[in-house]
Formats: C-alpha cells, sequence, structure tokens
C-alpha cells in the first residue's frame, strides 16, 4: 500500500513537471511565432537567407531531376492559353497568390513595415515562377509562356489588389482534389497514383474563390469564419485540346464545370494559440468538403451533399 502511494505520487509529481515543462515550452514556441511589432533584423535576415536557399535548391533540383529528362532548346515562347480549359493557368494564379501569401506574411512575422511585405513578399510567387518559366522556355518539350506569365500576375495581383483595398484577404484562392478515371487512361500525363494525380490530373481538380460573409457584410450574425465559395474545375480531358495521340483516343467528352459551395476560412477561427493559428494558416488553402451545386453542359444542375 505503501509502494502504491509512493509511485502515484512519483507519478503525479512526474505528470506535473511534464505539464509545466509543456506549458512552458508551448509559451516559448507561442512567443516564437508572435509577430514582431517592428522591425526584427535577424527575423528579416533569417527570412531573406531561408527564402534564397529554398528558391535556389528548388530550382536546382528542377533543372536537374526535371528538365535534364528533356532536349534543351534555344529560347523560345508558345501560345497554349487555350489547353486544358485553362485549369493549368488556374494553378498558376493559385501558385503565385499562395507563395506570395507565405512571402508576406513571413516578412511581417519580422517586423516588416506593410509596404515592403507587399514589395518584397508578396511578390516572392511571381518571381519564383518566372524563373520556372525561363526554364520551360529553353526546353524543346515546352517554351516561355505569356499566359502562364499573365496568369502568375494575376494570383500575385489578387493578394496585393486586396491589402490595398481591404488591408486583408477578404477572397481566398483555395484547392480540392479527388480522383477520377481519366487519371488511369493515361498516367504518363495525368499523373500515376494519388500523389501524382494531385498535380496533374486536371479533371480532378477544383479552384476556388472563398469570399468571406462578415467581411463583406458587417454585423451578419454568421460565424465569422463562414464563407461562401465559387469553383471552377472541368473534365473528359485526356489531352491538351481535342486531338489524338496515337490514335488512342477518338473522343473526349469535355466540359467545364462550375460550383457554389459553402467553406470554413480557418484563418478567422479565433484561438490565443499561436501554434494553432499557424497550423489553420497552412490547412487553409484547401477547401473544406461542403454541400455543393454544380453545374455542368451535360449533367446540368446537380446537389452533392459533400464534394471533395
Amino acid at each position: 500500500m505503501v509502494r502504491s502511494r509512493y509511485i502515484r505520487l512519483v507519478l503525479c509529481c512526474f505528470v506535473t513537471l511534464f505539464a509545466n515543462y509543456q506549458s512552458q515550452s508551448q509559451s516559448k514556441f507561442d512567443s516564437f511565432l508572435k509577430p514582431n511589432d517592428s522591425l526584427n533584423t535577424s527575423r528579416r535576415n533569417a527570412v531573406v537567407i531561408t527564402e534564397a536557399s529554398l528558391a535556389t535548391l528548388t530550382l536546382i533540383g528542377l533543372d536537374q531531376l526535371w528538365y535534364a529528362d528533356f532536349e534543351r532548346s534555344k529560347f523560345k515562347t508558345i501560345n497554349d492559353s487555350d489547353e486544358w480549359f485553362q485549369m493549368d493557368k488556374l494553378g498558376h494564379v493559385f501558385s503565385s497568390y499562395q507563395i506570395g501569401r507565405v512571402g508576406a506574411n513571413a516578412l511581417n512575422w519580422a517586423g516588416v513595415n506593410k509596404n515592403n511585405q507587399l514589395i518584397y513578399g508578396a511578390t516572392l510567387g511571381f518571381g519564383f515562377l518566372t524563373a520556372v518559366e525561363l526554364f520551360d522556355g529553353h526546353s524543346q518539350e515546352w517554351g516561355f509562356s505569356w499566359s502562364d506569365m499573365a496568369a502568375n500576375a494575376a494570383g500575385t495581383g489578387l493578394y496585393i489588389g486586396q491589402e490595398l483595398l481591404w488591408d486583408e484577404q477578404r477572397i481566398t484562392l483555395k484547392y480540392s482534389f479527388h480522383q477520377t478515371q481519366f487519371a488511369n487512361q493515361r498516367p504518363d500525363k495525368l499523373g500515376d497514383g494519388f500523389l501524382e494525380e494531385v498535380l496533374k490530373d486536371y479533371n480532378g481538380q477544383t479552384y476556388w474563390l472563398s469570399a468571406n460573409v462578415n467581411s463583406f457584410f458587417k454585423g451578419s450574425k454568421l460565424p465569422k469564419w463562414i464563407n461562401v465559395a465559387f469553383g471552377y474545375g472541368a473534365e473528359g480531358m485526356l489531352t491538351g485540346k481535342t486531338e489524338t495521340v496515337d490514335n488512342l483516343f477518338i473522343t473526349q467528352n469535355r466540359r467545364r464545370q462550375f460550383y457554389l459551395s459553402l467553406d470554413v476560412d480557418l484563418s478567422r477561427i479565433e484561438t490565443k494559440s499561436r501554434v494553432l493559428r499557424t497550423i489553420f494558416d497552412v490547412l487553409n488553402v484547401i477547401k473544406v468538403p461542403a454541400p455543393t451545386i454544380s453545374f455542368d453542359r451535360e449533367n446540368g444542375t446537380k446537389l452533392h451533399y459533400i464534394y471533395f
């Protein structure tokens, strides 16, 4: 009995000490994640060095692991604005917006003023994707695409424009994905396996403009995190256009799709934890599955109880 009480006492002390340590660690981590009110030179330098290093390593990796497998060419341009029902262009808009958002938030964490956040942070996506586009321009397989550049500029403009107009992101760009039957028919182009399909299978991708209700209708009784989302996707695509490949794809029931749904702006969920706030901010690029109304020329209007 004495031994048992002693063990319980030790365990109680251990749990108390662990909880106290965890609380202190959590507090320190929360403090680390809290943005500076004024310029913190050490943080700013860390952000700049980290971003430059990651961008450089990524571009070197692309050059050696991706572009090296394709024949190089003199710099050339292409016009691919009419391919894949512009789903690839929306991918550029989304990527530029999200990378720019991360760049601006990182500088905000370092206490950099708002103007410099927009000039040097929000343009990060446009700068990085321009470098990738230059790689495309020297590849025989692809080419420098002005429509891609316009899409990159649109994504950056969407972020900067809202900050200048409203000082917040009332409309966020989001992404969702579901697997389709089309990737199995052409895995070399649309992806072989889930992870590749997420990036390559345009048939399963949907891009969303998710608008926060309370930001536009002040005083609304709805929760601050409720959004209305407008989505765009396409289906029936085995090639970029309607052409055939080695006579394998004779017919393609290609069609655009439009969506109306509810969404959650995770960044507006109130919490005192900086850790949770950071997690919510990272996950906020994904459209939350919800009841959705879709429309396309083949199926007309259709209700989905849950749409991914």
